[in-house]
């Protein structure tokens, strides 16, 4: 989510460094925000020359010190591993200026936890943005145990001026508000397909018309990731204890199959 994250604040008249850990990766991010940006003028939202001012914007990099040396506000999204979180974190601490605040766009972990690793818990917390960043206008702001009303108001305030409609989320609770209510219904979901009750394709088709959501929950779980809504579901259940946190078998299964849904081509759709 990184590029779409990026491509949002440049596009809001941010200057923008994206930091990644491959040329390769940091080449492909660009072209999804140039790809983006063209579906963008095509539609009539922006112009040619709104899309060259928002490139010129963002600049790439693969040097941590670069990145955030002058950095006011720095949001994190890389992989759901605490590990390396903490230890992108610590890194970042160490680097980043005194006053910037240090966010994560974690959708399950304990924000209170990732701020342990830096020596500025006050300054960081959750800020948790919906798949594809361009598109969707919510964020959840998440404060941490030590997090300052200060910093909670300062990413609210940078969360609308990218064009977004953040909510604060009071207490550090795993999956937040969207996920918690979320993932429940998207297992819920998969064991219709495990007990053999309808196929994928009805099943969205369901719900996209009997609840009116643009995308139904198995094209989702597809669209997001299976091995993500897999971790968000272990999460809940291993910090709240509830039977109704866990993973449907199917999951599991096709995700030790390695069919992880669009990021590799085939989950339970093709993705061409």
């Amino acid at each position: 989510m990184g590029h779409g994250i990026a491509q949002v604040a440049a596009q809001a008249g941010f200057d923008v460094s994206l930091r990644d850990i491959a040329e390769s990766f940091l080449e492909s991010g660009m072209k999804m925000i140039t790809w983006s940006l063209k579906k963008f003028i095509e539609k009539g939202r922006i112009s040619e020359n709104d899309m060259a001012k928002s490139l010129e914007r963002i600049h790439p990099t693969l040097n941590l010190k670069e990145a955030v040396a002058d950095a006011d506000l720095i949001i994190e999204a890389i992989p759901e591993s605490v590990e390396l979180k903490k230890k992108t974190f610590k890194e970042v601490d160490e680097l980043a200026p005194k006053h910037a605040i240090i966010t994560s766009n974690t959708s399950s972990l304990s924000i209170t936890d990732l701020a342990s690793a830096t020596g500025r818990p006050e300054k960081f917390c959750g800020m948790h943005w919906f798949n594809p960043p361009q598109l969707m206008e919510l964020i959840e702001v998440i404060r941490g145990a030590k997090t300052f009303d200060e910093t909670i108001d300062s990413v609210v305030k940078v969360s609308k001026n990218m064009g977004k409609e953040p909510i604060v989320v009071k207490k550090d609770v795993p999956g937040f508000v969207v996920d918690r209510v979320l993932v429940t219904a998207l297992n819920e979901a998969l064991y219709l397909i495990w007990e053999n009750v309808a196929t994928p394709e009805e099943i969205d088709k369901a719900v996209e018309l009997g609840l009116k959501w643009p995308m139904g929950p198995i094209k989702l779980i597809d669209y997001t990731g299976l091995g993500l809504a897999l971790h968000t579901l272990e999460t809940l259940q291993r910090e709240f204890g509830d039977s109704k946190y866990r993973p449907c078998p199917l999951l599991r299964q096709m995700v030790r199959a390695g069919l992880l849904g669009r990021k590799v081509g085939k989950g339970f759709y093709e993705w061409k």
